[in-house]
């Protein structure tokens, strides 16, 4: 049966992080009038949360056009625009019906999603990672759409298997692959030609071990200003677990859980090792202690590298182009290219009420969007799913996207299981403990396994 009271009161209890690819909100405001995503959307008289980056805390209360399809997105970091775009050109095509977007604050989307479609009063349109589809998909929240695809004349064999297997259950598809969107390494050439790091024509380095990188490291170090790091990197959050998870998997590592999800697999000494790998470039000097937003510290010229997803890419190149480099995550433990990635996926939530006509409109939305929407989409730094697009000149001409496409099949997406969600917010609480020193490598990962059983057997 499906438990979407359940998973309402779970989500309403837990504020669920993503990966992704959004910023943090700016202080909110009430407005009675203004606007909510593309379009430009009034809001209703009632009093409505916007913030500074028009995220809506809210969205509920924003007053919606009964003749268009409403759409909840998290797009507010750097690849919100470009998803206003790919919906403003969907719109001027003349479609049955035009798409609204709301945007929502990415870090409350999964709890505001999941309480308004457990109360079957949800969107038409919704996008889930595909780490948390799984759960999405258990509890009932979003409808399969093989035959609305079909008729929206969708080609599955233009996305990898990988991906296709990654949205489908007991044989259904329930969701429109969007992007796989890495974790990369941004490279400020200017600092590493001053401390005489050698890098090829793109201002990439070559990497071949942890030695290595360390090495370079080192030679960066001296030839930095005060208040200067040679990696970005913060001290809690999504963007260290990312980089444990690199680690890990390139150390070898075993999967968090069984295929059946009833039994946890994470390797226990390779998770202690990596652990210590990523705190030991802030105990041994190359990561400055304290930084919040390493992204903006990256951008402002206060670093070397950064750590930080494929949607900076677009962001980045506007500030620090012509000299920046991105590559995949080094390759420091043997030749594997193992990163962390997770991927953007379009859903149809579960509503009380709507008609096929209207189940229609919606999927040939995002079909369009995953397709012909795909090359702006690209524009933001994100990896499209859609495979004619990767290899398509307007894709191979964006600058830097082809020096770290490959990511899209060396990384490692999240197990496909109903208790990813949980596993997540496990690993990063007790991952922040390590990098703060309120917590030793060794208790963490006993902590995280304790757990992780716990989650599996709820």
């Amino acid at each position: 049966m499906k438990k979407f009271f359940v998973l309402a009161l779970i989500l309403a209890l837990v504020v669920s992080g993503a990966l992704v690819s959004c910023s943090k909100s700016g202080s909110s405001s009430s407005a009675g009038t203004g606007s909510a995503g593309s379009g430009g959307e009034a809001v209703s008289a009632e009093s409505v949360s916007v913030n500074e980056d028009g995220t809506v805390n809210n969205p509920e209360a924003v007053n919606v056009d009964a003749n268009k399809l409403v759409f909840w997105s998290l797009f507010s970091g750097g690849d919100g625009a470009w998803m206003d775009k790919i919906i403003a050109d969907y719109n001027s095509t003349g479609p049955e019906k035009q798409v609204q977007s709301i945007m929502l604050v990415w870090a409350d989307y999964y709890t505001k999603f999941g309480t308004a479609v457990a109360a079957r009063k949800g969107p038409d349109i919704g996008v889930s990672h595909i780490s948390r589809l799984p759960e999405l998909q258990e509890q009932g929240m979003i409808i399969a759409i093989d035959d609305y695809a079909s008729a929206a004349g969708t080609n599955w064999s233009e996305y990898t298997p990988a991906m296709v297997e990654g949205i489908s259950f007991d044989g259904k598809k329930y969701a429109m692959p969007l992007d796989t969107h890495a974790e990369i390494m941004y490279i400020n050439a200017d600092k590493l030609k001053a401390a005489g790091v050698p890098m090829n024509a793109a201002n990439q380095i070559a990497v071949n071990n942890a030695a290595e990188f360390k090495a370079i490291l080192d030679k960066i170090k001296p030839t930095l200003n005060s208040g200067e790091t040679a990696l970005s990197l913060p001290q809690r959050g999504d963007d260290p677990y990312r980089a444990w998870w690199a680690v890990y998997f390139q150390m070898g590592g075993t999967p968090l859980v069984n295929a059946a999800g009833d039994q946890v697999t994470l390797d226990r000494d390779i998770a202690i090792r990596a652990m210590d790998y990523v705190k030991s470039l802030w105990t041994d000097g190359y990561i400055l202690p304290g930084i919040e937003d390493h992204q903006k510290f990256f951008q402002g010229g206060s670093a070397a590298f950064v750590v930080t997803g494929t949607w900076a890419t677009g962001v980045l190149t506007e500030t620090l182009s012509p000299g920046l480099g991105a590559q995949p995550f080094p390759s420091l433990f043997g030749t594997n290219e193992a990163q962390w990635a997770d991927a953007h996926v379009f859903t149809i939530p579960a509503k009380q009420s709507r008609n096929a006509a209207d189940t229609q409109a919606a999927v040939n939305f995002i079909n369009w969007a995953a397709n012909k929407g795909a090359p702006t989409w690209a524009e933001s730094g994100q990896i499209p799913s859609n495979i004619p697009v990767l290899s398509s000149p307007a894709f191979t001409a964006l600058p830097r996207r082809a020096d770290y496409a490959r990511a899209a099949a060396t990384a490692v997406l999240p197990s496909k299981d109903v208790h990813f969600g949980s596993f997540k917010d496990s690993l990063i609480k007790n991952l922040d403990l390590v990098w703060n020193n309120q917590a030793t490598s060794a208790q963490a990962a006993q902590n995280i396994i304790d757990e992780f059983n716990s989650a599996i057997k709820i």
